[in-house]
């Protein structure tokens, strides 16, 4: 039994965006966090339409013809706060890693806390210490949902860019350095 001839199409042509839907990709690429750092190089329109020719026409082009603007340098990203090691947690608990300095906010107000802790922590960073110990204090417990103020903030602070540049992380202390009040807050080297 013969078999017929297989037909096939001819070859699809690549369909060009308009500039409204080139626009709206942009919008998206540029909302968009990569993976990797790569930089994104930022093509003009009259450049894009005139490399949008169709594609039987279109000629290969060598990369220096075509003009393109470089991207501009984004500022430096804060860098993201990372957990304190377990074998780290367990020496400082121990006593094996010491302890180089520490801040108590006792009933100070969220101003002058917030103060103290920043002046705290950059000296901190200024002279090279690796673990300090911020104490909030535990707070009453109960009806009063106000209390405990600094025990909730400090975190917040701590997250925070201004403060990430100082902080590479914090975690709860153990209960002998003051447990739910207190916060082991590792310090970021100083870069030379």
């Amino acid at each position: 039994m013969k078999r017929p001839p297989l037909i096939t199409d001819p070859p699809r042509r690549k369909r060009t965006l308009s500039d409204e839907e080139h626009a709206l990709w942009e919008s998206v690429a540029k909302q968009i966090k990569p993976l990797r750092k790569k930089h994104r190089v930022a093509v003009s329109p009259a450049v894009r339409a005139e490399t949008e020719t169709p594609v039987s026409t279109r000629v290969p082009r060598t990369q220096s013809a075509i003009p393109v603007t470089a991207a501009s340098p984004k500022k430096p990203m804060t860098p993201p706060l990372a957990p304190i090691g377990r074998r780290e947690r367990s020496q400082l608990s121990k006593g094996k890693k010491e302890i180089e300095g520490r801040l108590d906010l006792h009933g100070m107000t969220q101003a002058r806390a917030h103060r103290a802790l920043s002046g705290f922590l950059h000296r901190a960073h200024s002279d090279g210490l690796t673990f300090v110990l911020v104490i909030t204090g535990k707070g009453k417990v109960g009806a009063e949902s106000e209390r405990g103020v600094l025990r909730r903030q400090v975190p917040r602070w701590l997250s925070q860019p201004e403060f990430r540049t100082v902080v590479v992380g914090f975690e709860e202390a153990h209960i002998g350095h003051g447990g739910a009040g207190a916060l082991y807050v590792r310090i970021r080297r100083l870069r030379v």
